[in-house]
């Protein structure tokens, strides 16, 4: 392979890491945020993310010669936002991270589990995904109406470029974001944090209420939202065989490394890996694994800027941050609600699910992710239960 072969596929996984970055590194800092952490803690938790994140596709696609791309997760993050009602205590936060990244390894090394979880109906845990996205993508909304000068042309940018570059659309947004919070904070923003980030070791506890509430949630939505979706577009593009234990275990793997440091979830890429193992990365496919070694040793330098990333949206106010999160999170929650909705048969499960996640209760300390899980299951064993039955 000559020189200049190594030219496209290097750059599509450079291109696709920082993408993935800009487009959520926002929403990272304000979950880990809102379950308590300070913003050291925050920036070692993004730290930890692109280590881990940056590590994993070197190492497994070197190995297996395949685009194995990973990532953190995003609708994790925003089970983060939405737990901060409930959450408070940094370290029942980290202990919730364990127990998913707990939970990712046993599913990789447990065929069961893994059976297990994708027998969960696509219509409740899409619901519970649609739930959890719905208040962060009525930010923009918010935030134009609250601060306008500061909101809106970040709004515009991103309606601009949807229509004539869509995959630039979040990452100009969050340019443009920036750019108003450098502007109206003038020249101390670089006061809320350090420049160069550290990992802050945070010690775990134990606390059922947050297990419940924000690990199992955790778990679910990373499966159900990003390693299932990462496995289908492998397939789509042709690797009918990856590792997939392999794949499983290591993100749980990665996890509980990352966890005490504030890296609360890894798992399979899929936007992103879609950009690295399609045949944009390279026509050959057995050359595209370069793309996700790219994209990882690029997402270990992107770690570098973990502080400056950090110490900028403490310079923000809230709403402005979740705002552009709101934005990158409009695809996820168009697919989400499309998946709950897709079995006519389903909906009324579907919708009473979403709308007791989405109305963020909390009963005995646990949020409303968990008992729209719940809801959903108890509903579905009501209306559906004998459903099998009459038709045979």
């Amino acid at each position: 392979m000559s020189r200049a072969e190594y030219v496209q596929p290097i750059a599509s996984g450079v291109v696709a890491a920082i993408t993935g970055f800009a487009s959520s590194f926002a929403l990272v800092i304000a979950g880990l945020v809102a379950v308590g952490a300070s913003d050291t803690e925050a920036a070692s938790g993004l730290l930890a993310l692109c280590l881990v994140t940056g590590i994993l596709p070197i190492v497994l696609s070197w190995r297996y010669r395949m685009p194995l791309a990973f990532a953190w997760s995003t609708p994790g993050a925003a089970v983060l936002v939405a737990a901060g009602a409930t959450t408070g205590e940094y370290s029942a936060a980290v202990g919730a991270f364990l127990v998913c990244g707990a939970l990712l390894l046993l599913t990789g090394l447990w065929p069961w589990l893994a059976r297990m979880m994708t027998s969960i109906p696509k219509s409740i845990a899409s619901a519970m995904l649609a739930g959890i996205l719905f208040p962060i993508c009525l930010a923009p909304v918010t935030a134009a109406v609250e601060l306008p000068f500061l909101a809106l042309p970040a709004i515009l940018v991103w309606l601009v470029l949807q229509r004539f570059a869509p995959r630039w659309s979040v990452p100009a947004a969050v340019v443009a974001t920036a750019v108003a919070i450098v502007i109206s904070a003038g020249g101390d923003w670089l006061d809320g944090g350090a420049a160069a980030p550290v990992l802050a070791f945070a010690a775990p506890t134990l606390d059922p209420a947050a297990i419940i509430g924000l690990g199992i949630p955790l778990y679910i939505v990373t499966m159900a939202g990003q390693n299932v979706p990462g496995f289908a577009v492998l397939s789509t593009f042709g690797y009918t065989n990856p590792p997939a234990r392999v794949m499983l275990s290591s993100t749980g793997i990665g996890t509980l490394v990352g966890a005490p440091f504030g890296g609360f979830t890894v798992n399979l890429a899929a936007i992103t890996a879609a950009m690295m193992a399609g045949p944009d990365s390279h026509p050959d496919r057995a050359k595209r694994w370069i793309a996700a070694v790219a994209g990882g040793v690029t997402y270990l330098v992107l770690g570098l800027g973990a502080g400056v990333a950090t110490a900028l949206v403490s310079a923000s106010p809230p709403i402005l941050i979740t705002s552009v999160a709101g934005l990158a999170l409009l695809g996820a929650l168009v697919s989400a609600v499309s998946s709950a909705l897709e079995e006519p048969r389903l909906r009324i499960v579907a919708i009473a699910t979403f709308l007791v996640v989405a109305s963020g209760i909390v009963l005995q300390g646990i949020g409303s992710a968990f008992w729209g899980l719940v809801v959903g299951g108890v509903l579905m064993l009501v209306l559906h239960r004998r459903e099998p039955a009459s038709k045979s």
